[in-house]
């Protein structure tokens, strides 16, 4: 008795999936045909690339084999392996100092910024322009005092600064800002006082304060050295 075999009857699902995994098949070995090609013009490229740099370096290896051996390579290399951790913190502090560096350059900026702008407002409220004044100033009693008046101003410098500063006291002030008033006053067309109204006029206290002042300078002028240097001129 023969047994008949039953031909296999394959689902629609079944044949999709099949179909789906021999094109996935076909895409990985074409894939792979494609990697193995890129290898090989890799090859072709870097070989002629890799034997010119042998020469080159088997070249200047002659040159330098002479003052350098195998074995102090060997020794360097060990060297530099002993000492990683040294390298490394090397590198961490290199990385510091461009990290610094890189602050520093936008502070820098800022400063730089910041002067331009102080210099720009310097500019419109006029010092540079008082600045180049004084400097006209400077080359005009530079051209003006020799070397002598330098000399004596510099002897009698702590003289000249006790006289400014009493002048600038504020009554001398306040005396000087009176007389220039009174110098500034009105001119009128009347005739001269006659001797016997100035007489009068020593009545008034102010008149007679003012002529003792005067008088007081009068002295002050009349000083034994004030005299001495008038008189050398």
């Amino acid at each position: 008795m023969t047994t008949e075999v039953q031909p296999a009857v394959i689902t629609r699902a079944e044949y999709d999936a099949l179909t789906a995994k021999i094109d996935r098949l076909a895409e990985l070995a074409e894939a792979e045909h494609r990697r193995q090609q890129a290898m090989v013009e890799l090859q072709q490229d870097v070989i002629p690339i890799v034997n010119q740099m042998i020469q080159l370096s088997i070249h200047e290896l002659e040159e330098i084999g002479r003052d350098f051996t195998l074995e102090e390579l060997l020794f360097l290399g060990k060297r530099v392996l002993r000492n990683v951790q040294v390298w490394i913190q090397l590198m961490d502090q290199i990385e510091g100092a461009m990290g610094l560096l890189e602050e520093g350059q936008i502070l820098g900026k800022q400063m730089f910024s910041a002067t331009v702008e102080k210099l720009d407002e310097l500019e419109r409220k006029g010092y540079f322009t008082f600045l180049r004044g004084g400097m006209y100033v400077a080359e005009q009693v530079v051209s003006e005092f020799g070397e002598e008046d330098i000399k004596a101003l510099g002897d009698n410098i702590v003289l000249i600064l006790k006289t400014v500063r009493n002048m600038t006291q504020p009554e001398i002030m306040a005396l000087a800002n009176n007389a220039v008033e009174a110098i500034r006053g009105p001119q009128t067309d009347e005739p001269a006082p006659s001797a016997l109204a100035l007489l009068r006029e020593l009545n008034d206290p102010q008149v007679r304060r003012g002529l003792a002042r005067t008088l007081n300078m009068v002295k002050a002028l009349a000083n034994e050295p004030a005299g001495d240097a008038i008189s050398q001129r």
